[in-house]
């Protein structure tokens, strides 16, 4: 009921915000949301892209940017916002959409940069799926080149989860089931609390952003090697982006591909978050060559082998034009 009642103030935000786009003869407003809440890591890239577009667009489109995180709506709720008109766009990973378009994990562990896919296929392949299964365009790619963790409140020594709960989107639960690992889907801004309350005894996470929800407060371990590749992306309505001329997506794209490569550098910004978990008290919990090989391993085939039971068609193709 209470997810009603955002919604419900969110649409009531957005036809205001259309009333507004109207006034304006030819500029075109386009009503956006983000996942996470403003300022939020995950939030930041998009926030720049909504201000380049704001600015070189000026006459032609402009994004009302509506906010972001559960005090706007549900983070698991974005994605059907998008697919179903409430918002024109939205930042927002897919791991939080797999329920609608489960070929949409294959992002999170895409090898080959977003650079290329515009080049090898990936990118149109992935925008005719999103625009079939999510009435979608896929815009772009906000967040790239960075790696996810498994954090913990103890220690272990070996890749074995046996008895521990940890919070996981479904992009990790086969990962960390197979470690001996149970798994509790949580919503970010309840993970701290989570953690607080011994509901969990860890989580999954891109090594960036844990200081955004104070979980350093709560988190005494990080886990070497990292897994997978972080994706946010930016969504538009397919109903919306049809609509717009030949400038208007032009102004998006280009500022879209800027976005992108805002991402280039991240391999700095890992080492100097790790640098701020070291002094906030994280330890690294590193295995054998051969231990952290095949905890590398396992996550890939877990992942790879969810994806294409839930969708046989699409995810070796996927598989191919995203990984090398």
């Amino acid at each position: 009921m209470k997810a009603l009642k955002q919604i419900m103030r969110l649409m009531a935000a957005c036809a205001l915000a259309a009333g507004l786009g109207q006034a304006g003869a030819q500029e075109v407003t386009l009503r956006a949301v983000s996942a996470w809440p403003e300022g939020n890591f995950f939030s930041l890239n998009f926030e720049k892209f909504v201000q380049k577009v704001n600015t070189e667009g000026k006459g032609v489109i402009k994004i009302s940017y509506l906010g972001g995180g559960a005090k706007v709506m549900p983070p698991f709720e974005v994605g059907n916002a998008v697919k179903s008109g409430v918002v024109d766009m939205a930042n927002v990973t897919g791991n939080f959409y797999t329920s609608l378009l489960p070929e949409s994990d294959a992002l999170s562990v895409s090898t080959i940069p977003v650079q290329e896919w515009r080049r090898n296929g990936a990118y149109d392949y992935v925008n005719k799926l999103w625009g079939e299964k999510l009435n979608a365009h896929y815009l772009g790619r906000a967040v790239d080149n960075m790696p996810y963790h498994l954090f913990l409140k103890k220690p272990i020594t070996k890749p074995d989860l046996s008895g521990m709960r940890l919070r996981g989107i479904p992009i990790y639960r086969d990962f960390f089931q197979g470690m001996g690992g149970s798994v509790l889907t949580i919503a970010p801004g309840e993970l701290y609390t989570a953690l607080e309350r011994g509901v969990v005894d860890g989580y999954g996470w891109p090594v960036s952003g844990l200081f955004d929800l104070s979980l350093q407060e709560q988190t005494k371990y990080r886990v070497e090697p990292g897994f997978y590749n972080t994706e946010v992306g930016v969504l538009v309505n397919l109903t919306t982006w049809n609509k717009l001329n030949a400038k208007q997506k032009e102004v998006l794209t280009n500022a879209a591909i800027w976005m992108e490569n805002l991402n280039l550098d991240n391999g700095k910004m890992w080492e100097a978050e790790k640098k701020r978990q070291t002094e906030a008290g994280f330890q690294p919990i590193t295995f054998s060559p051969a231990e952290a090989a095949a905890y590398t391993r396992n996550a890939t085939d877990a992942i790879w082998a969810s994806i294409n039971q839930r969708s046989p068609q699409h995810g070796p193709q996927l598989r191919k034009l995203l990984t090398r």
